[in-house]
């Protein structure tokens, strides 16, 4: 039988963000594990209100929150998608977190730039210029994932917009809001992924052999592997690997 786990409090938290290299002051987009990762001390929301304090006053807490494609979306009752996370859900009902109002782009964030990042979004290709992505990316964005699938890094679909291929493959989404319009929204496809690569999900490889380049920062937080990476390494070395293995 596992050993018990000992709760992490907001002193170790800080310290392993420290350790980590986690730069405060920034927007920083969280990926994460609640199950991998803790427990903490107050839970997740004992998490999120030490990463908050870690990023200080000028630094900004980002999530996405995505919305379930088969229930009628409210903007600020809709549960986030449960495939993101229980933490996701915890963040959008966190005081003071702002969330933006798209159905397929849906953002929470917290911290002084919050508004800029999320409003307005582009209604199609929610994921491209204008996007709460490019302008994280613009922000000096870092991206800070706490045990997180290989899969996860939604910065990555920035990257898509601006990798150059050719034929990539368009989706049109079609979401019920509650009150009872009917929104179809056009973009490049995020879920089958924008070609047909033979090896599987190209996120996950382009994050591995991003790592194996050595431009991420390495540690632990909590009880799980962490990594942290500037939005400015990132979406370069993802464009360049799109072209090369995708073209």
């Amino acid at each position: 039988m596992p050993a018990r786990r000992m709760p992490i409090d907001s002193r170790q938290l800080t310290q392993d963000f420290e350790r980590l290299g986690l730069p405060p002051g920034r927007p920083v987009m969280l990926h994460a594990s609640l199950r991998k990762s803790g427990p903490f001390v107050n839970g997740a929301e004992g998490l999120l209100q030490t990463l908050i304090s870690y990023l200080g006053p000028l630094g900004t807490l980002l999530m996405p929150l995505g919305s379930e494609d088969d229930q009628p979306f409210d903007k600020d009752c809709s549960p986030a998608e449960a495939d993101i996370g229980a933490l996701a859900e915890v963040f959008r009902c966190f005081p003071g977190v702002q969330v933006s109002d798209h159905p397929a782009a849906r953002f929470a964030a917290y911290g002084r730039q919050s508004e800029a990042l999320l409003e307005p979004l582009p209604l199609h290709d929610y994921y491209g210029p204008g996007s709460a992505l490019e302008r994280f990316s613009a922000a000096g964005g870092w991206v800070l994932r706490l045990g997180a699938d290989a899969d996860t890094v939604t910065l990555t679909h920035w990257a898509e917009y601006l990798a150059v291929l050719p034929h990539k493959r368009r989706v049109t989404w079609h979401y019920l809001r509650a009150d009872g319009r009917r929104q179809s929204i056009e973009s490049l496809d995020d879920s089958a992924g924008i070609v047909d690569w033979p090896h599987g999900d190209y996120f996950a490889q382009i994050l591995i052999d991003f790592i194996a380049s050595g431009k991420a920062r390495m540690g632990q937080v909590g009880y799980a592997r962490a990594e942290c990476f500037a939005a400015a390494d990132f979406v370069p070395f993802a464009v360049r690997w799109m072209q090369s293995h995708l073209a």
